[in-house]
């Protein structure tokens, strides 16, 4: 119990902060409108039938993995550089519950971007989005919030051991949205690239999303890639359990959680 009041009122914290900085704003409320723009260009002259799902939930995702970057991820730099990382890491709180509640905070708070992304498309364009199955739509969103926590935090843990965490936040953010299928397809993907872009929650998450407003409905497919989702979900999560205890250990060793 004192650990979900830790992640809520941590949650609740982040997104007071992190929408008080410039470059969150930017993220959150430019990127999915220019975003919105650049796809529409882009497959206003395709063939395919759902493009309206990848313009709209493309440039939605895009824009909620770049406020993951330059967020959860940015927090441990933040944290490092305001001297404050090594008082969180052995707060009585838990450094794990205040990790989660951070990346939660920002999760939540960017889906935002779905909405502007929305808007953007329905003004500028006119373009008309039916969502035939609402209830499974909402539960494909709650799973992609779910799944791009656990590789958020996954991401946050990495980047503790490291005091290059801006390099290596600004290296994730375009190869993921390539690899995971943002912005087309992941199965158009060369074939050695397809096993990278499988074991990465965020595809199954994208591929979800888009089974939930295809007009063709496939319930077998959708509890099919629901059921992958949720397993690598949780192989995530015992791999995030043990890279915390390995952390522990090689914190003490290394001591990187200062500056210099």
């Amino acid at each position: 119990m004192k650990g979900l009041k830790v992640i809520y009122y941590t949650a609740l914290l982040q997104m007071k902060c992190s929408f008080a900085r410039p470059m969150f704003r930017f993220c959150l409320i430019a990127n999915p409108i220019v975003n919105t723009v650049l796809l529409y260009e882009m497959f206003k002259s395709s063939d395919r039938g759902d493009f309206v799902s990848y313009v709209v939930l493309g440039a939605g995702l895009m824009a909620l993995w770049s406020c993951i970057c330059f967020s959860s991820a940015g927090d441990i730099n933040r944290e490092r550089y305001s001297g404050t990382l090594s008082l969180i890491y052995v707060a009585p709180a838990g450094f794990s519950a205040i990790i989660t509640g951070k990346v939660i905070g920002n999760t939540i708070l960017s889906m935002v971007t779905f909405i502007l992304s929305f808007l953007t498309a329905k003004i500028l364009f006119r373009i008309d989005i039916k969502v035939s199955h609402p209830y499974c739509l909402l539960l494909a969103i709650f799973c992609a919030v779910v799944s791009f926590s656990m590789i958020s935090i996954i991401v946050a843990y990495l980047l503790t051991l490291s005091r290059k965490t801006q390099l290596y936040m600004n290296c994730i953010e375009i190869p993921v949205i390539l690899v995971c299928g943002f912005v087309f397809p992941a199965e158009i993907l060369p074939l050695w690239v397809r096993p990278i872009s499988y074991i990465l929650s965020p595809t199954w998450a994208v591929k979800l999303i888009r089974l939930s407003v295809s007009e063709v409905w496939n319930i077998k497919e959708f509890y099919t890639v629901l059921c992958i989702l949720i397993a690598v979900t949780a192989v995530y999560l015992v791999i995030g359990y043990f890279l915390l205890k390995l952390i522990e250990s090689q914190v003490r060793v290394l001591a990187t959680l200062e500056v210099s």
